[in-house]
């Protein structure tokens, strides 16, 4: 049966709540995520919550239902608590139904298997949570292989990219490397990569993609160094028409994703 706590001098409360900054989450190796939908979407991937805190209102819901179920099935702790509590779990002052933390999960390069999928998706020192996010969910939508990080990239279990990713970073698995070490993995296999470039003449729609293709987006505002274009099989560009000279990163990836995904399907 769900416990109750509804006292914000609770040390759990307290615990909870440090997870929204990143020395917390080091320190636990855990985060948190809010909303049914990205919970439901992590149980469906297979992902649980070991803390799961829900409002006495949605107690009844089908889906909060099955959440805690499942959550005190698997081992973990099902809170009911207020809507206060929850604001202050969440941040936000309109908070979600449900607040989960999970146990941090590693993926690394090795675990990876290139031939899952022919697209995967690749950004150099990200440094936007709503830019990660939104790359996790372009890479749900076109069924990429995962999301490889290239060095000082924004925390993906932060609040705001969890948020933004929308259930994706439990379906889309998640990789940090540094360039090198990428690199020397990636020309041990087939792969193709690809980098998203303002300095090359091939327009991204004349270009042609073998499968394994790796996309490469550079950092939001510096681009892409001179050392990782070199290293790339191939450079392509979106044509800018407009008086905009690039693209925002996610939305960079997003058409290059659809494009590759579209010549493979022929």
């Amino acid at each position: 049966m769900p416990r109750e706590i509804t006292a914000f001098s609770n040390p759990l409360i307290k615990s909870v709540r440090d997870l929204r900054d990143k020395r917390h989450r080091r320190e636990q190796r855990r985060f948190l995520a809010e909303g049914l939908r990205i919970l439901t979407e992590a149980r469906e991937a297979g992902r649980l919550p070991v803390l799961l805190f829900f409002a006495a209102a949605s107690a009844t819901h089908p889906l909060v239902r099955t959440l805690v179920a499942a959550v005190e099935r698997a081992g973990g702790d099902a809170v009911q608590t207020t809507p206060d509590i929850l604001s202050k779990l969440s941040g936000k002052d309109n908070p979600q139904a449900v607040v989960g933390v999970f146990e941090e999960f590693a993926t690394s390069l090795a675990d990876l298997d290139r031939q899952a999928s022919g697209i995967w998706l690749v950004a150099e020192r990200l440094r936007d949570p709503g830019n990660l996010g939104t790359i996790l969910r372009t890479g749900d939508a076109v069924g990429a292989g995962g999301l490889i990080l290239i060095g000082d990239c924004v925390d993906p279990f932060s609040v705001e990219a969890v948020r933004a990713s929308m259930g994706a970073l439990f379906t889309v698995p998640v990789v940090h490397a540094e360039w090198a070490s990428f690199l020397t993995w990636l020309r041990t296999g087939p792969g193709q990569l690809v980098g998203l470039s303002l300095d090359t003449d091939h327009d991204y729609r004349g270009a042609r993609y073998q499968a394994p293709t790796f996309l490469l987006t550079g950092n939001e505002a510096q681009g892409m160094p001179e050392g990782y274009a070199a290293g790339c099989d191939l450079l392509v560009k979106i044509p800018m028409l407009g008086k905009a000279d690039s693209l925002n990163a996610a939305v960079a990836t997003a058409v290059m994703a659809y494009e590759v995904l579209a010549q493979q399907r022929g």
